[in-house]
């Protein structure tokens, strides 16, 4: 006798796991399986928890002048010495890592949100349009960014966000520039074409298919670009450019270490460390998230 209604196949389950979810696992674990994406992938998260922790995990106040301490060598109760004016190193590296983070993540989502409508405008827009975007692209391009942080300071002041303004300037140009080029490759694909040809509206067009297409290779450069973001941060800092003096930062670190140097170079060291470190961990995890989301990429590892 045949009995019905009854799911007999073990591998089977009631629910069954999201498909973002399974895609989310996958890619964690083919970057976990390259050498070079563990350690990039573990920085990266050693990063973003002392970032996030900053205040608990730094010992002391970053900005408590202690004039009896200046140029102190590592102790147990300084681990990495302390700094001409007696502040604590390490507490100013952690908290340090924090403004470096923030100010990254905050200009790099800016300048992702104005560059993805610019990009997909000018991709699928008209061609006055698009060479309209195009010359703006070029002109912010073409300007040295060393004079174009002089030019915001001197209007604005320095700070975190006219640091923060100098970094979307330079980043956007180049995003909304991939968002167009990927823009002008998928219009013309069939599905667009029958999109177009059943008559489906402009935002409908760009937000339900474009953009679900380009935003996963704007979002591997964004994250290459984070090291850089961070370097160029830490530069215009050194130079007087970037956050205030009395603001714990790397680039803050470096330049009242250098004032120093034939006195001590632990201050350029501990200033120096975390940039390098920065620039390893998440190059090395934009490279390898870049490995995996490729599929021509994932087929040439398959045996």
């Amino acid at each position: 006798m045949a009995v019905i209604g009854i799911d007999t196949n073990p591998h089977q389950s009631q629910t069954r796991e999201p498909g973002w979810l399974r895609r989310s696992g996958r890619v964690v674990s083919d970057i976990f399986h390259t050498p070079l994406g563990g350690i990039g992938i573990t920085l990266v998260v050693l990063i973003l928890v002392v970032a996030v922790f900053a205040q608990w995990i730094a010992p002391y106040n970053p900005t408590a002048i202690s004039v009896k301490e200046r140029l102190a060598g590592p102790s147990f109760t300084h681990l990495l010495g302390t700094d001409q004016l007696g502040r604590d190193l390490f507490s100013r590296v952690i908290v340090g890592t924090q403004t470096a983070m923030m100010v990254a993540i905050s200009a790099l989502s800016i300048a992702l949100v104005a560059a993805l409508p610019l990009g997909l405008i000018a991709g699928y827009g008209p061609r006055w349009l698009d060479a309209a975007l195009i010359l703006v692209f070029d002109s912010l391009s073409s300007l040295p960014m060393i004079m174009l942080g002089l030019a915001i300071v001197v209007l604005l002041g320095p700070g975190i966000p006219t640091v923060i303004l100098v970094i979307v300037l330079y980043s956007v140009p180049s995003y909304a520039r991939l968002v167009r080029t990927q823009t002008l490759s998928l219009k013309s694909r069939d599905f667009i074409k029958a999109e177009q040809a059943m008559n489906a509206s402009t935002p409908r067009i760009l937000f339900n298919h474009l953009l679900p297409n380009v935003i996963g290779p704007l979002l591997i450069l964004a994250c290459l670009d984070i090291s850089t973001v961070i370097t160029l941060e830490a530069g215009l800092s050194f130079l007087g450019l970037g956050v205030k003096p009395q603001v714990p930062s790397w680039g803050n670190i470096l330049s009242d270490g250098f004032s120093v140097i034939r006195s001590t170079a632990l201050p350029v060291i501990a200033g120096g460390a975390p940039l390098i470190l920065a620039t390893i961990g998440f190059t090395f995890f934009g490279e390898a998230l870049r490995d995996a989301l490729d599929p021509k990429l994932a087929r040439e590892r398959k045996p």
